[in-house]
């Protein structure tokens, strides 16, 4: 009880503390994360730079996040870059993990799709890193966003749903991938409006989308990202 109220008493005096963001840059952000989007269809899908793109990605959302984090050194915490709430929110994903790897294991079974190689193991290691990009992407710039917007108020589940509808198609033309991605982003919204960590997300998302490649999918990652720079 001790330590729920001293959650409750730092997360509302982060609130108190945090600086007002105007609609405009909210907004904006929505708007940069668009473009990072089409970008993945450009450069990815048709020019097939998916490392370069993945790279420069990270770097340039890591150099905002930084920009914003020297004007409020709350920001962090208030999309979700947080560790005091992280066994709170790895409870409700510990089943949806579970039941989500046994679905991937039948799915890929009947379809003739299993293939487990080494090759998962370094994506198991790299892969949360931007599955956690993903997240603040999607879950907090456009989710978190929406939902502080003072312009128009849209409701929790309008808000998660709009953000799944935007997260699978980022990931056309795979049908599976739109399909898997869109169910993440329901739940994961869900969690994010009520408990924000983004770090928890990212890594349940790299395991789980790793896994999904090599099962489900039939794709493997690592051979299409690093080996065809390695040979």
């Amino acid at each position: 009880m001790k330590n729920r109220l001293t959650s409750y008493l730092i997360e509302f005096s982060s609130l108190k503390l945090t600086r007002p963001v105007s609609d405009k840059i909210r907004i904006l952000e929505i708007i940069a994360v668009a473009l990072t989007a089409i970008g993945k269809f450009i450069f990815v899908d048709y020019l097939n730079w998916r490392l370069p793109f993945v790279i420069v990605t990270i770097f340039a959302w890591t150099l905002y996040v930084v920009y914003r984090y020297k004007k409020d050194k709350l920001v962090l915490k208030d999309w979700g870059f947080r560790k005091d709430n992280f066994k709170s929110v790895v409870r409700p994903m510990i089943p949806f993990a579970v039941v989500s790897i046994l679905s991937f294991f039948i799915i890929g079974y009947f379809q003739g799709t299993l293939n487990l190689t080494w090759h998962i193991l370094p994506l198991l290691i790299t892969y949360p890193v931007w599955g956690t990009v993903q997240q603040f992407l999607t879950i907090a710039l456009v989710a978190g966003n929406l939902s502080h917007i003072k312009r128009f108020k849209l409701s929790n589940p309008l808000i998660i749903l709009i953000t799944a509808v935007l997260f699978s198609i980022v990931h056309y033309p795979s049908f599976w991938l739109m399909f898997g991605t869109f169910i993440l982003a329901l739940l994961y919204g869900y969690i994010y409006l009520k408990k924000k960590n983004l770090y928890v997300l990212g890594l349940f998302h790299g395991w789980l989308g790793a896994l999904f490649y090599y099962t489900v999918v039939n794709q493997d990652p690592f051979a299409d990202v690093f080996l065809k720079y390695l040979g």
